[in-house]
C-alpha cells in the first residue's frame, strides 16, 4: 500500500526574497509500514502558475514568446528561451483569469476559449509550484512585436510559428523549457481535433509563418 504519514519535526525560514525557501526536518512512512529516518530538505516556495499555448486554427499557427531567463544563463546555456505564455497566480485570482491576463500582457492577445491540458508539479523534488496548462484559441493576425510590463523588467518578443514547425521543435528535443515541451507533445497529439473544433474558414494571413 502507498504510505500516507508524514511527521514534521521542524520547519524554519531559510530565505525570504523574490521567492521563499523553507528548511524542513521530517520523517515519513515507508512502503514497509515502518517510519523512515529523519531527513532534512529545503523547499522552494514560489506560488502556482498558469501557462497557455496559443493557437490559431484557421492559420494553423501557434504564438510563442521569447525572453531572457536567469536560470539557463547561470547554467552557462542559452538564456533567451522560446516559451509559451505563463504567469504566477496571485491571491484571489482564478487560474483562467490569470491565463487570459498573461496572454494580453506578454503578447497582446486574449484567447476566446481555453482548453485545459494538464496540471503538473514543476520540480517536485524541491518546489511546491504547479503549472496549470491550457491551449488557447486566438487570431494570430495581430501577433508580433515586443511586449511585457516594464515595471517587472519584462522584454518579451512574440514569435508566431507554423504549427508543423512547432511540433518539429518539440519532437526533436529542441525545446528546453519543460512546460513548452510538454505543450508541444500534447499539441502534436491534439492538433487535428483542435482544427476540427476551432476552424472557421477565415484563413489568416501569415499561415506559412515560421
Amino acid at each position: 500500500m502507498r504510505p500516507t504519514k508524514v511527521s514534521v519535526i521542524e520547519r524554519t525560514a531559510a530565505f525570504r526574497g523574490y521567492f521563499h525557501v523553507d528548511r524542513v526536518r521530517l520523517r515519513h512512512e515507508l512502503y514497509s509500514g515502518a517510519t523512515g529516518p529523519e531527513i532534512v530538505r529545503e523547499v522552494f516556495e514560489r506560488g502556482h502558475a498558469a501557462a497557455v499555448l496559443l493557437y490559431d486554427a484557421d492559420a494553423d499557427v501557434v504564438v510563442l514568446i521569447e525572453q531572457f531567463r536567469p536560470g539557463p544563463w547561470a547554467a552557462g546555456e542559452e538564456p533567451w528561451m522560446l516559451e509559451i505564455v505563463a504567469g504566477i497566480i496571485d491571491a484571489g485570482e482564478t487560474v483562467e483569469a490569470v491565463a487570459r491576463r498573461e496572454c494580453q500582457e506578454e503578447c497582446g492577445l486574449i484567447p476566446d476559449e481555453l482548453v485545459p491540458i494538464t496540471r503538473v508539479f514543476v520540480s517536485p523534488g524541491v518546489m511546491t509550484e504547479t503549472v496549470a496548462l491550457y491551449c488557447g484559441r486566438v487570431d494570430s493576425r495581430a501577433a508580433g512585436g515586443v511586449h511585457g510590463l516594464a515595471e517587472e523588467g519584462e522584454d518579451i518578443r512574440v514569435v508566431p510559428m507554423a504549427a508543423e514547425a512547432f511540433i518539429d521543435l518539440a519532437q526533436s528535443g529542441a525545446l528546453t523549457n519543460a512546460t513548452t515541451a510538454l505543450a508541444g507533445y500534447w499539441f502534436a497529439l491534439n492538433r487535428a481535433s483542435l482544427r476540427a473544433r476551432w476552424r472557421t474558414g477565415d484563413v489568416s494571413p501569415g499561415s506559412s509563418a515560421a
